[in-house]
């Protein structure tokens, strides 16, 4: 293995204990429940899902679920109203 090839693996380290350095802005997951697999997206704060107490609610266990998964690599997540 090469130097260059060293410093990037010891920086890659450096940055992996630094989540704050990473910042997810959108994305889609399935996100296996009890009883099926929901589509769960993320726009730039915004969060959706397709279960039936989000669309209620604006929030649900899948959507709080991943805020405690991924904290504070999110952007700030606004309300969606119901």
């Amino acid at each position: 293995m090469d130097s260059a090839m060293i410093a990037k693996i010891s920086k890659a380290r450096e940055y992996s204990e630094e989540p704050e350095r990473i910042t997810f802005r959108r994305f889609e997951v399935g996100f296996e429940g009890k009883h099926q697999v929901y589509t769960i997206t993320f726009d730039h704060g915004a969060w959706q899902c397709e279960c039936d107490f989000f669309g209620q609610r604006g929030v649900c266990v899948h959507t709080m679920t991943l805020e405690r998964v991924l904290g504070v690599m999110l952007e700030e997540a606004t309300p969606v109203a119901a």
